[in-house]
């Protein structure tokens, strides 16, 4: 290679030396993917003192010391070489005692790969599922990555977006979706609890949408990554307790959010045994495998995180009513009650351009919220405030936002 570049910039063979510049092409598909309004955000805020963030989708807990002691240990113990590309089995087999403990099923083994994130779960599904000439249907407002994994690979984004309902809350119209599909649709992508608007589907929601997919042969990839963060029942509404071993679904999950481990990079999905062969294949040309070590703390997550994950909603329950109950009453805005996940996705009136309103936030209130059209154009005069944070720091927030807003 540094033998062909040196050739190639050599005044002997009369080729001007380009290095640096770059002249061969990127994909223009690529180059036309949006980059991240949420990080545009952040750019913006930097050099604001005493800027309180609310935008990133994480809690201010570190992840707790059981399980980086257990990560500590693998490390100290030299868990540092290459293992499987589906991940240590010991961490495979966590997950499946965790499906089985949580919700009451029974997952087999190869059906389960470890991936590096939720992100990358559904990266690589993307990959083996949809191309060019392709369709796949989103249920928005959602976070975009998803989307931008569909259109890089060349595939068509479409969109169908919750309905907002008079209270705030949303709702999916199941026949709007259906008809949005059609010979080209090879995917359908539901984030259900949903990042940003906390809606969470149904059981029956999810039947019908399950039973439509095995009709039509439409996959379907379901996030699940907020699905022990629910303010009531122990879990959200699964595909896991519906979808029988071979049917069409690919279920993402992440060690980031139910155990405060977002800088980990950890998670899992589960597919039918077909796809999971050539999900692995992905894995080893992505990544290879996830982090060996890294791994052990996810087996101590799951098999020791149950009582954490209960105190950890129960603070995000009462955070969540603090938001809410501090929020509501004011006359511009409006924002259903969380039931799920740790956001309040408000509207706030007479706004029509969310980004330049959440960095105008920013500069008079010092608080860093998400603006909304980051999540889609039906999340535009909105703004996303995460309240995974503790009482104080939202209670420091508020008293600069309430005032800002009114």
């Amino acid at each position: 290679m540094e033998a062909a570049a040196a050739l190639a910039c050599s005044p002997r063979v009369g080729v001007p030396c380009t290095l640096g510049r770059v002249k061969a092409p990127i994909r223009r598909r690529i180059q036309e993917l949006p980059t991240s309004r949420i990080r545009q955000a952040t750019l913006a805020g930097q050099g604001i003192e005493d800027l309180i963030a609310l935008w990133f989708g994480e809690g201010d807990e570190v992840t707790p010391a059981f399980i980086r002691d257990a990560a500590a240990g693998a490390l100290h113990r030299g868990e540092t070489f290459y293992v499987a590309n589906r991940g240590i089995p010991e961490l495979r087999d966590a997950i499946q005692r965790y499906l089985r403990r949580i919700y009451r099923t029974e997952v087999d083994l190869d059906r389960i790969i470890v991936s590096t994130s939720g992100v990358n779960a559904i990266m690589i599904a993307v990959q083996c599922l949809v191309g060019h000439g392709d369709s796949a249907v989103v249920i928005g407002p959602v976070w975009p990555n998803a989307e931008n994994a569909i259109a890089a690979m060349g595939a068509e984004v479409r969109r169908v977006d919750l309905v907002a309902q008079p209270d705030g809350s949303w709702q999916l119209d199941l026949d709007r979706l259906v008809d949005t599909c059609d010979a080209t649709t090879r995917l359908i992508v539901v984030n259900s609890p949903n990042n940003p608007t906390g809606w969470m589907a149904s059981e029956d929601e999810l039947a019908r949408m399950l039973a439509y997919a095995r009709e039509r042969g439409i996959w379907i990839l379901s996030d699940e990554v907020y699905g022990r963060i629910v303010y009531g029942p122990r879990h959200a509404p699964s595909l896991v307790t519906l979808a029988a071993p071979d049917d069409p679904v690919v279920i993402v999950n992440s060690f980031s959010k139910s155990w405060s481990m977002t800088g980990w990079r950890l998670g899992w999905c589960i597919a039918p045994r077909e796809l999971t062969t050539e999900i692995e294949k992905m894995t080893e040309f992505n990544i290879s495998h996830p982090t060996t070590f890294v791994q052990w703390g996810g087996v101590a997550a799951l098999d020791q995180g149950d009582d954490y994950v209960a105190a950890l909603v129960r603070r995000y329950a009462e955070a969540a009513a603090y938001v809410y109950d501090r929020l509501s009453p004011l006359p511009r805005v409006r924002l259903s009650r969380p039931r799920s996940a740790f956001y309040a996705f408000f509207q706030v009136e007479g706004v029509t351009d969310s980004f330049a309103y959440a960095v105008d936030l920013m500069k008079r209130a010092k608080v860093g919220l998400a603006p909304g059209v980051a999540f889609g154009p039906s999340g535009e005069g909105r703004l996303r405030l995460c309240f995974a944070a503790s009482l104080p720091k939202l209670s420091q927030a508020l008293d600069r936002l309430i005032p800002a807003l009114g």
